[in-house]
């Protein structure tokens, strides 16, 4: 997989990727079990996340309402993936979510 632009906002991720994984659903699934695993282990074993209860506490309460996660939940299930097709496109996107923190007061 190879990321060419993100965002991250406060309540929401914007990214650009390529993966050779063709169906869009199946890269999706994959980026948010991997960087969730990645995330939740971090919180858990940095000495200096001074949030770790709160986040903690908050993953775990978003879970208790999904069925279909065990523990812990960091991402929803929701996703507004788009398939961008050509240079003008990506272009266009990058610009978008580049624009987004600016638009929002960062």
């Amino acid at each position: 997989m190879e990321l060419f632009a993100y965002v991250i906002m406060t309540n929401h991720v914007h990214c650009i990727l390529r993966s050779k994984i063709e169906q869009l659903s199946d890269l999706v699934r994959d980026f948010k079990r991997y960087t969730s695993k990645q995330v939740l282990k971090e919180v858990a074993t940095n000495p200096k996340e001074s949030r770790r209860g709160w986040l903690e506490m908050v993953f775990e309460y978003h879970a208790k309402y999904n069925k279909r996660v065990d523990k812990k939940q960091l991402w929803t299930h929701e996703n507004h993936a788009v398939e961008l097709s050509t240079n003008e496109m990506i272009d266009s996107r990058v610009d978008y979510i580049h624009e987004n923190p600016v638009k929002a007061g960062w």
